[in-house]
């Protein structure tokens, strides 16, 4: 089940022609992934460790126009973890018409904070990501 962020689109995220500036979906699509990582746990699970996150690429893919006003439902996952690199994917949609609007996929690594040489994704890092995974998932109502 992926992480839900909701955010109102407003005047100051459009451009000239009244849509999301592609620069605003980055932001948008950052503070989506800040929320999706911090409903898993206490981020100081990484800092305690030494460690931190980089992004390595972000590719995205502009479907349709979002104009001031509509609420978006950004939904983040993590679909890949291996070697020294994952992916979160992420989805925009525009709540009033359910339609997509924007994807990303984001290429991380998380980096030793002295060296800043990225870390296997195994032992603490894996537990780590566990950890947001098992958060994510719909908790039985009983």
């Amino acid at each position: 089940m992926p992480h839900s962020t909701i955010i109102k689109v407003r005047g100051y995220h459009c451009d000239y022609y009244g849509h999301v500036n592609n620069a605003r979906y980055l932001e948008m699509l950052e503070e989506a992934r800040w929320q999706y990582l911090e409903a898993g746990m206490d981020l100081s699970y990484w800092q305690d460790r030494g460690l931190g996150f980089v992004v390595v690429s972000v590719t995205i893919n502009f479907l349709r126009p979002a104009s001031p006003g509509i609420d978006l439902e950004i939904l983040s996952e993590t679909t890949k973890l291996e070697g020294r690199k994952g992916t979160i994917h992420q989805e925009v949609i525009n709540r009033q018409t359910g339609k997509t609007v924007a994807d990303a996929d984001v290429t991380f690594s998380v980096i030793d904070l002295k060296t800043g040489r990225a870390k296997a994704m195994a032992g603490e890092v894996l537990a780590g990501f566990e950890k947001i995974r098992v958060a994510d998932k719909p908790r039985d109502a009983s």
